[in-house]
């Protein structure tokens, strides 16, 4: 963007401030507001923050400030905010690019596909549940009548919330999202939007935009958008499924060969980024699935509606939906995220561990194109199928066991995430829930 289009952009739209905006560790939005005279000082300059009050930077109250750049391609309206625009920042310490800064983690695996003259491709499909607290503080599904017991796709739960849904939606392609399907998922008052894929960077940045968008708008109606991953133990969770391709300086999907013999329209560099991921999707996990809350929804079974989405298994299937990666022919559908994550880190993650295939030219395993929850643990062992963790803690394990990620991310955003992380697992741990409470009190 030039210093003309820019003008164009503030002026047109009486933009008064732009949010200088970056993530912590856990993508959690971060910002400042600086006056839209300052914003190429944010450009050229930074704009400075106390490192040591946010998650996950590495730092300490007697070190630098962290100084968050702003990415000028980024730069775009807030359409719920009007007079803002927001700038999507990289940070720094010291003059360097931050090695426990998430997008700049991002931006180094990106580097390593440009230097072949390949892009890296992902759509994302954000779920969240929207909610309204109750007089005692419980939070209850926002449409009091959305109660069916299997309501995906239902017409009324869709209609019933549907400004909330046109707000957000009006909002995004403001900014030039192209949102083409909106729908009611399997948990009441549970929704996904879905719009056109982008390179990998974008589609961090974007993501972040929808998290923030979708916050604020539901706050203005007096809800609450959560992504949570499991807010109902008897429902489904809101997963984040990555749609994966990647494309030549033509444009061309290296992934897709319509001559695969297997039929799903793979090509040999897509077979090795499978066997890539699945050889390190345990450690992928503490990014994909990075909360305590995160493994109520990778269990296997079904719940209130008698459908379950989330993998529990390491493998993958032609359209397989009960596999942890879908092929919907000539690209990839990695299902094992939910909408907790920190989208930097796991694109990252994933490319780290595809290449790794592709590099080794690991050879994947047969597809399973059957329905993994018919079968039973026996059953799953015998075809050679490992189950992914099924708690923070043995995902921290796993990836603290795997070298691949501290080699290609970096030890100090690794080393940290792993710190936070563990840090979460053991207030979790020590915690007392209501169900210990009923259970136990009077037992013995």
């Amino acid at each position: 963007m030039d210093y003309s289009e820019i003008k164009q952009l503030i002026d047109n739209n009486e933009i008064k401030y732009v949010l200088a905006q970056f993530v912590d560790i856990h993508g959690v939005a971060k910002a400042k507001s600086v006056p839209a005279r300052c914003l190429m000082d944010v450009v050229e300059k930074g704009a400075g923050f106390a490192g040591f009050a946010v998650w996950g930077l590495g730092m300490e109250p007697h070190g630098p400030d962290f100084i968050a750049r702003g990415d000028l391609d980024t730069l775009s309206l807030v359409p719920w905010q009007p007079g803002y625009a927001r700038i999507v920042c990289d940070g720094y310490v010291n003059g360097q690019p931050h090695p426990y800064c998430s997008r700049v983690v991002l931006k180094k695996q990106l580097a390593g596909l440009t230097e072949r003259g390949w892009t890296l491709n992902t759509g994302l499909e954000p779920e969240f549940s929207l909610f309204h607290r109750t007089d005692d503080g419980a939070l209850v599904p926002v449409d009091d009548t959305d109660v069916l017991t299997k309501p995906c796709y239902d017409y009324k739960g869709l209609s019933r919330s549907r400004e909330f849904l046109e707000q957000l939606v009006e909002a995004l392609q403001a900014v030039d999202f192209d949102v083409y399907q909106i729908d009611h998922e399997d948990a009441n008052s549970q929704f996904e939007i879905n719009y056109t894929y982008s390179d990998a960077l974008t589609s961090a940045d974007r993501f972040t935009f929808v998290r923030m968008a979708a916050g604020e708008i539901a706050n203005k109606l007096g809800m609450m958008c959560s992504f949570m991953p499991k807010p109902d133990s008897t429902q489904s969770g809101n997963g984040m499924h990555f749609h994966l391709s990647i494309t030549d300086k033509e444009g061309r999907n290296l992934f897709h060969d319509a001559s695969d013999p297997q039929g799903m329209g793979l090509s040999r560099l897509a077979y090795h980024f499978i066997a890539g991921i699945l050889a390190h999707a345990k450690a992928i996990c503490a990014f994909a699935a990075p909360t305590v809350n995160s493994y109520k929804r990778l269990v296997v079974g079904g719940n209130g509606s008698g459908a379950t989405w989330a993998p529990v298994y390491n493998c993958f299937g032609d359209n397989n939906r009960s596999a942890m990666l879908r092929i919907p022919y000539g690209r990839l559908e990695f299902r094992l995220p939910d909408s907790s994550c920190n989208p930097y880190l796991v694109h990252a993650a994933l490319i780290a561990a595809g290449m790794d295939g592709v590099e080794r030219e690991l050879a994947a395993p047969a597809p399973m194109n059957i329905n993994l929850y018919d079968l039973s643990l026996d059953d799953i062992r015998q075809q050679g199928i490992e189950i992914l963790p099924q708690n923070l803690n043995e995902a921290l394990d796993a990836l603290e066991a795997d070298t691949l990620f501290v080699e290609k991310m970096g030890q100090e955003v690794v080393g940290e995430f792993i710190k936070v992380k563990r840090a979460e697992w053991i207030e979790y741990s020590r915690h007392v829930s209501d169900w210990e409470l009923k259970q136990y009190a009077e037992f013995f």
